[in-house]
Order: C-alpha cells, then structure tokens, then sequence
C-alpha cells in the first residue's frame, strides 16, 4: 500500500534544510526566532503545520521573505498558473489562507497572494523578513485594520495600502471575513 504524502512534509523539510544550510541547531533557530525548540521540533518533524506568526518570525530569522518559505510547496516557472493549480496553505488557528495566484520565481521580481482572514483574528509580526520588501495590498471584501511601523490604516473594499515594511505590522479584521491581494516586489 502506498503510503499518502504528509500534508506539511515540503514545508517541514524545506525548513530544516535553510537551518541547516544557516549552520543553525534547532536551539540557535529558537534563540533568532523567539519560536520556542519544541515547537520547531515539532514542525520540522511534520507534525504540526506552523502559524502565520510563526511563519513570520521563521522568515525573519532566515532573513527571507516570507514566500521563499513556501518555496518547495511552488512549482518551477510556468506562463500561465491556473486556479486549481495554485498553491493554498492555510492557518486554521488564525483562519488565515494564503493562496500563491503567481507564484514566486529567481526570474521575477513581483508575486502576486490572495489571503482571506476569518472574522476577529490579529495576526502580528513583529519585524519584516527583510527591511524594505514592498508590498502593495488591495482589499477586495470585508474591512481589514493593517497596522505598518506603528500606522494604523482603517481599508474598505476597494482601498489600496502601498508601503515598504520595515517593522513591525498587524492584520486585524471585525465581524466579517477580510479577502485582499497582495503584490510583493
């Protein structure tokens, strides 16, 4: 009988791979990354699937930004990336999803996310993989509270925020689910 790939064992691999790669033990990558070792542990083992947060601070600790993380979960290059061809992972604790519409690319310098966050969640990070990473959010339903380098911005559908990150930011949504896209060059 063959057995099913485990849901998180790209990602589960592909970390431990860039810890090992940076020459870090599980405890230097908890020191750089304020994710506690057992949890660490825990996700290069595929045992758990890592938070939005936890992400972020991986992503920081590595200085990546946060799609070279999902790097093993996309494929190489193509021209044209259809619907059920795009890349979903999710965070259920947070009911945030991260769709990869054009997945990153050594070739390319834009990507493009779509991200639903459920109903009352705060999703923080406390500093960006790299300072300086451009993003572009365009909210498309719902109302999102984004917070950047201590600014808070208030966006409806429609609402566009240009910035480049250089500290810390927080996604908060209301009562309603917030759907956006965000370009990252």
């Amino acid at each position: 009988m063959e057995h099913a790939i485990h849901p998180y064992r790209a990602l589960a691999d592909h970390i431990r791979l860039l810890r090992t790669d940076h020459g870090l033990s599980l405890q230097d990558l908890a020191a750089k990354s304020g994710v506690s070792r057992a949890t660490l542990s825990r996700i290069e083992n595929a045992e758990v699937s890592p938070t939005a947060e936890t992400l972020g601070r991986l992503a920081t600790a590595f200085a990546l930004p946060l799609s070279q993380l999902f790097a093993p979960l996309e494929r190489d290059f193509p021209p044209l990336v259809r619907h059920a061809e795009q890349s979903i992972w999710s965070d259920r604790d947070s009911g945030f999803t991260r769709r990869a519409v054009s997945p990153p690319s050594g070739r390319l310098k834009l990507e493009l996310i779509e991200c639903e966050i459920a109903p009352g969640q705060h999703i923080a990070y406390d500093q960006p993989a790299f300072p300086g990473h451009e993003h572009h959010l365009l909210l498309l339903t719902g109302a999102l509270t984004l917070t950047v380098d201590g600014v808070r911005y208030e966006l409806r559908p429609g609402d566009c925020l240009r910035y480049r990150l250089q500290g810390a930011s927080c996604f908060e949504t209301g009562d309603q689910p917030a759907r956006y896209i965000i370009a990252l060059a």
